[in-house]
Formats: structure tokens, sequence, C-alpha cells
């Protein structure tokens, strides 16, 4: 097991990422390319910064990545837009002075971890309503929300809060992932037109 971590580590380090986690965006984009040049993207939970660098590199000079964390990365690409904040105190507002919408939303984001699986499972739930919250208001329509939770109990009620407002809704377990990780990721493409 240590070997297979191992391995991308120093993958991602050799490819100039600063985190493993690169692979888990790079093995979703290569299926199903939700990512294209010239997009707007805003990346919830940048820290330490891989997949702002991933989606960087795809949106390309003409596109731009807004990179959000409590912590701040490292360096980045010129087109990326770095906002030191909790994910929490973020207004909408402030994020549509930068653009007025996205056409991808990503959320690596995970709580700290206690041990206890369901105190962290409510947490990541927790976070990835707020990223859902955060995508259904600065999606485009036909917009991507990809986005890291833990399994739990939960998980299937929010499936379905991700269905109400996205098309398409898949959950997406990626090979780089550790076997014993208990994390997931929900792919939810062509977000609906809102009404009211």
């Amino acid at each position: 097991m240590k070997k297979v971590r191992d391995h991308y580590f120093k993958k991602a380090r050799k490819q100039g990422f600063p985190a493993r986690s690169v692979f888990k965006l790079e093995e979703a984009q290569k299926k199903h390319r939700f990512l294209k040049p010239g997009q707007t993207v805003l990346d919830l939970g940048a820290y330490p910064g891989s997949w702002s660098k991933y989606a960087a590199g795809v949106a390309g000079p003409k596109g731009l990545v807004v990179a959000v964390d409590i912590q701040k990365p490292g360096i980045m690409p010129g087109n990326v837009c770095i906002l030191q904040r909790d994910v929490y105190d973020l207004k909408v507002s402030e994020l549509r002075e930068i653009s007025p919408y996205f056409d991808v939303v990503l959320s690596d984001m995970a709580p700290k971890t206690t041990g206890r699986k369901d105190v962290d499972h409510f947490r990541s739930i927790a976070l990835a309503e707020r990223a859902l919250v955060l995508a259904r208001e600065l999606l485009k329509p036909g917009g991507t929300f990809f986005c890291k939770v833990f399994q739990g109990e939960d998980f299937p009620s929010f499936r379905n809060d991700c269905r109400e407002s996205f098309r398409s809704v898949r959950v997406v377990k990626p090979k780089s992932s550790r076997p014993e990780s208990v994390e997931l990721f929900l792919l939810c493409t062509s977000k609906k037109q809102r009404t009211g």
C-alpha cells in the first residue's frame, strides 16, 4: 500500500504538482472531459494547489482559475487568481467581481479527520453542501460540479440534492484513491436552468 502511495507522490512531484491528489482530477478529466480550454473554473479547497495548477493547464491562457482556500497555495500559473478565504465566509458577490459565472466548480475540500468515521463523514457532507450552494449560485446553465465527499449515511441524501440541480450525477472512485479511503467524487454535469 505504501508503495502505491509513494508512487503517486513521486509522480506528482516529478510532474511539478505539490500533491498526489492531481491524479484523481486527471483521471476523471481523461474519462469525462469536463475541463476545456478557455473556461472559467472555481477551485474550492485549493491548497496546496495541484488541482488549480492542473485546471489552469487545461484552461490555458484564455481561461481563468479562481483558487479558494484558508491556506495560500504555492506558486501558481498566471491564469490563477488566489483568494485566501474560509469557504463559509466566502461571498458570492466577491466571486462575481472576478467572474459573473463559472463553467466548472471543483471541490477537493475535506475536514481535518478525527478518526471517527461518523464525525468525519458529517463534516465532509457539510463542506460538500457549502460547495453545492456556491455551485448552484455561480455555475452557468450546463456547467459542471466535481466534488469530493466521504461515504456515509448522508451520502445518498447529498447525491439527491445534486440531482435537483444537475441533469447527470455520477459517482467516481478514482484508481489513484487509496483502496481503504472513504472518499468518493460526484461528477455533476449539465446544470439545470434556474427557475423563479
